[in-house]
């Protein structure tokens, strides 16, 4: 069955990053952003983690927004509900400046606009733990546009996070279409590719930020940089 879409992945795959680097960096951020509110650094990033794990562990029951939210008043207590417009300006101004922490490449653009050539539909198949604004910032670190794609999934739209096959099949429901019609470009073993394969997609590891956190057998994959990918889609 020929290829009708392709599912990118944002973090570590069109926006090239250290996730490690990433992280510690802008929750460094946050947290003196936060500061001023009586939030102390590490009980501030361990709560994030917490409501990270809660989204992570969403299937379907509700927003993972909410998910995030509800656990992390239960960690620091219901007050912090009020200091969420105190995280959207964090997003929409502080973090911004993240983009230090990432290494884009205008080999990204090249591949979404390769995909619309060859008449792929491109879907932006990023794990939804960020507001929407956050992902739409990271969307232009990487040298690209919203209008780039067909979709795109951020925390307060989805109800499920990758790995859960849930979330690749609620893309799939949306557009459309059989996952033998897609393939999946990412850079995440567990993530990206063992969950899509399992639903019968097609899949392009790349490799530039390569995360295999299990130490995976990935000799099966089609994998390997910009370029290769470049070189598959053509032949597919």
């Amino acid at each position: 069955m020929s290829i009708k879409a392709v599912l990118f992945d944002l973090d570590g795959t069109l926006l090239p990053m250290n996730m490690d680097d990433f992280t510690t960096g802008y929750f460094g951020m946050l947290a003196k952003k936060l500061a001023p509110y009586g939030y102390e650094p590490k009980s501030l990033v361990d709560a994030i983690w917490t409501g990270t794990a809660a989204m992570v562990k969403n299937n379907q029951e509700c927003t993972n927004e909410d998910a995030f939210w509800k656990k992390f008043a239960e960690i620091l207590g219901e007050h912090v509900l009020e200091h969420k417009p105190i995280f959207e300006d964090f997003y929409a101004n502080d973090f911004q400046k993240a983009i230090q922490f990432c290494y884009p490449t205008e080999l990204a653009n090249e591949s979404v606009k390769l995909c619309k050539r060859l008449g792929f539909r491109t879907i932006l198949a990023t794990n939804p733990i960020f507001p929407d604004i956050a992902t739409r910032s990271r969307i232009k670190w990487a040298g690209l546009d919203i209008s780039d794609f067909e979709l795109y999934t951020t925390y307060e739209k989805e109800t499920s996070c990758k790995p859960n096959l849930a979330y690749y099949q609620s893309i799939l429901e949306r557009i459309g279409l059989k996952a033998e019609e897609c393939v999946m470009v990412g850079n995440d073993v567990d993530e990206d590719m063992v969950p899509t394969e399992k639903l019968g997609m097609k899949v392009f590891l790349l490799t530039d930020c390569l995360i295999n956190k299990n130490g995976q057998d990935i000799s099966s994959y089609p994998q390997g940089d910009f370029e290769a990918l470049k070189k598959y889609l053509q032949i597919h």
